[in-house]
């Protein structure tokens, strides 16, 4: 093979090997749904279930519609910064923040990416939101001892995981915000 044979084969060789990578960093990218927990796996799967289950009935399908990413900070909660500037590097668009450690680090960490958080204690005493019906800032979420979800809570979900949350309000003051009939707020 001459050299100019040689170089155009070389040059449609690497312009082949690299098609599929301009490809595949063209395809949209699917939201990614942070979840955080200061325990371990084992210990939140009653919860994981009940959370995709809410989103499965709201019409969202991991895999399909979005990604999560688990963070488990196993009980150690000075991990829990790092595993949250994990997931701001991975640019989530919603951070679901369980317990009030993971609620703390992931407001200390971000100010810009939504975080819907699961907490025992009032969050409003804890210093997460400045009441609970107007949560204000990028942190929205419930105490688990509230008889129903919020309404803002599925706001929070709904903007990381639809681009087009708002098309979800089920009227045009945003009562009901997000959740689809037949759903009940305390599915999430």
């Amino acid at each position: 093979m001459s050299y100019m044979r040689r170089r155009e084969f070389l040059t449609l060789l690497g312009g082949a090997a690299a098609w599929p990578l301009a490809a595949r960093a063209q395809e949209p990218m699917m939201p990614v749904v942070g979840y955080l927990n200061l325990e371990s796996p084992g210990s939140a799967s009653l919860q994981l279930a009940n959370l995709k289950r809410g989103l499965n009935q709201a019409g969202y399908f991991e895999g399909r519609d979005f990604v999560i990413e688990y963070r488990w900070a196993r009980n150690q909660a000075d991990r829990l910064p790092a595993l949250v500037a994990d997931l701001v590097q991975l640019r989530a668009a919603v951070i679901i923040a369980v317990g009030s450690p993971s609620a703390l680090a992931a407001k200390a960490v971000t100010t810009s990416i939504p975080i819907v958080f699961v907490v025992a204690n009032d969050p409003v005493q804890l210093g997460l939101v400045a009441s609970l019906n107007r949560p204000g800032s990028n942190l929205t979420g419930f105490n688990v001892g509230q008889r129903r979800r919020p309404h803002h809570v599925w706001d929070g979900l709904d903007r990381g995981v639809s681009p087009d949350w708002r098309l979800h309000r089920s009227d045009s003051q945003g009562r009901e915000a997000s959740r689809p009939a037949g759903v009940a707020a305390d599915q999430i």
